[in-house]
């Protein structure tokens, strides 16, 4: 892998919407050296690719920046040459991962056993590391795949180090616990603090908890990354609290995979920017998500953090009442679901609730007990969410310029959620080919804006100096392929992406190349 390549005849985005003429970029060892008229042999900058070197010819594709995925549950499933495809047929060749507050490390062997079976049906199991540092972790990728990866430090796995699985607020002692792990995971390379709201234990944290351990990052220039309280009805609510905990600690704020009603979002979003807050977003363009079945329907007064404990109270007689009457208050969520993966229960994936309910000869809500007592809570679902959310609103949120492209991928189950193999090349198809987007702005949505958002030094440009994360695409192509009936279908448009300017995908396959690292913020 010597990262040393001409990119023959590509056409580059401008600031002002149009494309450039055809253009040869000469990389060299990983990073651009030089950008001229195609054919040119006048360069007068040294080092640059001379004519020896390999050739990429572009044929007058457009080249972008190599995409930032701002959100994907992949620090497991990257190592699968399935999804290291999936990923790079849409052009993305950086993942930023430890989404909302649950993943591997910083871990004790108890927590790790805890985030492996918690987030099981989410991110699934590592190949190699069984719990140790965030440098640790950041260390498995080190030339062992294709893609960078980044990683946010998860709030939830640092609480249940200190906390465990306990139901309420923790003390001075405890933050001062969280704060000391949370400063040494920053240390080892976190670009940022992730937060899963709606997920336990970080459910239980209160906003004093939250306000000490977003001002560790805010002394870092690092990001605090939210999966909110609430969503869709709920949303605003959810972006009030962020917002106060940024006003008392100095934290920029991301929201995780924001959607709903897009008028009122926007309305707090843009006041709150126009004010000081460094305030961005990422979205995925669906109108389903998914997630575990666990947190889509269980009430947080069940020891969900504990799944043996959470298992015992579903078949508790005692609570059966009270977990009747929250589950009165599911019935328009039970038609919407369909479900992703449910290891015993295979033949349920791709059925939906009611589906399943009939064949089993029970009701939707006892359906929903029986698979999370006999799959542990490793259960998780396909859900379609409620009217307060519409394609407009999802176009709407996409066009903002506090805006970032994430798929939230999940590439666990057997009928999985189409967007970890489509989400990106939807964009392009979407704003782009159908839409008001340029492909400079492709760019900054894509790539350039996450770059930014975390730190992620010398990627999101195509400039010389900037490292050679590549991609080529046929701007009458690129177009998702990806179903819900079939969602592992690979993205089509992209065929060739350069990684530190090393060919990781060459006509559409895989090279076997892994010159991927695990990226620390303001690396290079």
């Amino acid at each position: 892998m010597t990262g040393t390549v001409q990119v023959r005849g590509a056409r580059l985005p401008q600031p002002d919407g149009t494309l450039s003429e055809p253009l040869d970029l000469h990389v060299v060892r990983g990073r651009i050296a030089a950008i001229a008229r195609a054919g040119a042999r006048d360069l007068a900058v040294p080092d640059v690719a001379g004519p020896e070197a390999p050739t990429l010819d572009a044929h007058g594709r457009v080249a972008l920046p190599g995409f930032v995925d701002a959100h994907t549950h992949a620090e497991a499933a990257v190592f699968e040459p399935d999804v290291q495809l999936a990923m790079l047929r849409q052009g993305i060749t950086t993942i930023v991962t430890g989404q909302d507050g649950v993943s591997f490390a910083p871990s004790d062997p108890a927590t790790y056993a805890w985030a492996s079976t918690y987030f099981a049906a989410i991110d699934g199991d590592h190949p190699v590391f069984a719990g140790g540092s965030v440098g640790d972790l950041l260390t498995t990728y080190h030339r062992t795949v294709p893609v960078n990866v980044a990683y946010l430090a998860p709030h939830g796995t640092i609480r249940y180090r200190v906390l465990g699985a306990a139901q309420r607020p923790a003390s001075d002692d405890e933050i001062a616990a969280m704060t000391d792990l949370l400063e040494q995971a920053l240390d080892d390379g976190a670009c940022g603090l992730s937060t899963g709201l709606e997920y336990v234990p970080a459910a239980y944290a209160d906003e004093r908890e939250l306000v000490a351990l977003a001002k560790v990052v805010a002394a870092r220039g690092l990001p605090h990354v939210s999966h909110m309280r609430g969503y869709e009805d709920k949303g605003v609510a959810g972006l009030d609290e962020l917002l106060r905990i940024a006003r008392a600690s100095g934290v920029a704020t991301h929201v995780s995979h924001l959607h709903g009603p897009a008028g009122d979002l926007l309305d707090r979003i843009g006041a709150a920017r126009a004010a000081g807050h460094d305030l961005t977003y990422d979205s995925y363009p669906y109108l389903r998500g998914c997630s575990i079945l666990s947190m889509v329907s269980l009430p947080t007064w069940l020891p969900v953090a504990d799944a043996a404990a959470t298992v015992a109270a579903l078949r508790d007689p005692a609570i059966a009442g009270r977990l009747s009457e929250h589950f009165a208050g599911l019935s328009d969520l039970w038609p919407r679901i369909t479900f992703a993966s449910v290891p015993g229960m295979e033949w349920a994936e791709g059925m939906t609730l009611p589906d399943v309910a009939a064949r089993l000869g029970r009701s939707a809500p006892d359906t929903v007990v029986e698979i999370l007592t006999t799959t542990a809570l490793r259960a998780s679902c396909v859900f379609a969410q409620p009217p307060t959310n519409s394609p407009e609103s999802v176009r709407t949120l996409a066009g903002y310029e506090g805006h970032l492209a994430g798929s939230d991928a999940i590439y666990r189950g057997g009928r999985p959620h189409p967007r970890g193999w489509g989400a990106f090349a939807r964009f392009l198809d979407e704003h782009v080919r159908r839409g008001a987007w340029s492909w400079w702005d492709a760019a900054e949505h894509l790539s350039a804006r996450a770059a930014r958002r975390f730190g992620l030094a010398g990627r999101g440009r195509l400039v010389p100096g900037a490292v050679a994360d590549l991609v080529l695409v046929d701007p009458g192509r690129v177009q998702d392929e990806a179903t819900y009936e079939l969602p592992r279908t690979p993205a089509t448009g992209i065929e060739d992406v350069l990684v530190a300017g090393i060919p990781v995908l060459a006509n559409g396959a895989l090279t076997g190349e892994t010159p991927g690292h695990g990226l620390r913020p303001a690396s290079g």
